[in-house]
């Protein structure tokens, strides 16, 4: 997995077994994604850094690192690969809420998510402008924008065409997520908490009676167990102390149990977007400040696994082999 801090990006092993990690990159990143064969640095300039992803077999130490100049003009929030290859196909959301396709090293930006009536509508709490905060897919081809603030966008072919869920969450999404083992399933943590929508966003379940319908950061769902969730509460965005907190579901969010077993009961901050995720192998992982905590027992049991130099900004884990 990669860990993206306020100052560099670190590799970890996603067993839960050895806690030592190394420096995969020197310096700030904007944002990491993990696929199978390469590992992804979007850089604060609208670089992205190609490294050859820990793969057994393959010595990852002897092969060259390239940079891709996307030459995107706004911030890189988010990355959703679409295809590994010698040149990476990929989703690349950003401030000033664009969308961007890159493929054969060139990023073009999507005319008709740039085109979307309801983008008129997007806004910022402070003024100043929205951004595409997270992605997330299907194997299937179906995309997910979570617009910060403006709800969530859909596309039924990866990308090309798009169009708004149906309205009836919170606009103020902070992280929009899938899971392979339930593909109609689409879930997004609001500043009212949780809504799952099973049917691929045509209709929404507001399901956060147990979370206390608090102010949502983050949301993950078992790649294997689409029932199985883990997101983030707290009683404010800001704050010194907002007691933050985890929660978990196996049951799509109908019911939620609050995380403290080796988890802090509550934290002196939020629990952010991309703080919060599942591996591969049914470990599940979250980061408060410097610490980086492990569940298991299909994140009933969590442990301190390893300290970080600097404050965790990101989680990436492994993407499944396509």
């Amino acid at each position: 997995m990669l860990i993206a801090t306020n100052e560099n990006v670190y590799t970890l092993g996603d067993d839960g077994e050895h806690a030592d990690a190394s420096l995969r990159y020197k310096g700030r990143s904007a944002c990491v994604l993990e696929g199978h064969w390469f590992e992804y640095v979007a850089l604060p300039d609208g670089k992205i850094v190609v490294l050859p992803a820990c793969v057994e077999g393959v010595d990852a130490s002897t092969a060259p690192v390239r940079q891709v100049a996307t030459t995107v003009g706004e911030p890189i929030e988010c990355m959703l690969l679409r295809k590994e290859a010698k040149s990476p196909e990929m989703l690349l959301g950003t401030e000033g809420a664009h969308l961007f396709r890159l493929a054969d090293g060139q990023a073009d930006r999507i005319a008709a998510f740039d085109g979307l009536e309801c983008r008129k509508a997007w806004h910022t709490p402070w003024g100043g402008p929205p951004a595409v905060r997270s992605l997330a897919a299907t194997a299937d081809g179906w995309v997910y924008a979570d617009i910060h603030v403006g709800s969530i966008m859909r596309s039924a072919d990866g990308g090309r065409a798009w169009e708004p869920v149906t309205p009836d969450l919170h606009e103020d999404v902070h992280q929009v997520a899938t899971s392979p083992a339930a593909p109609d399933r689409v879930a997004a943590n609001t500043a009212r908490g949780v809504y799952v929508s099973d049917d691929r966003g045509r209709t929404w379940q507001h399901r956060a009676a147990d979370l206390g319908e608090r102010y949502g950061r983050a949301i993950a769902i078992a790649p294997d167990d689409g029932d199985l969730m883990l997101a983030s509460v707290s009683d404010a965005p800001h704050g010194e102390d907002v007691h933050g907190a985890l929660y978990r579901t196996d049951d799509a969010g109908r019911s939620w149990a609050h995380v403290a077993e080796g988890f802090p009961a509550t934290t002196r901050v939020n629990i952010n977007t991309f703080h919060v995720a599942f591996g591969p192998g049914g470990l599940a992982w979250a980061a408060v400040q410097r610490d980086l905590y492990v569940g298991r027992d299909r994140a009933r049991r969590w442990e301190k696994f390893w300290e970080a130099p600097g404050r965790i900004v990101m989680l990436a884990c492994k993407a499944p082999a396509a």
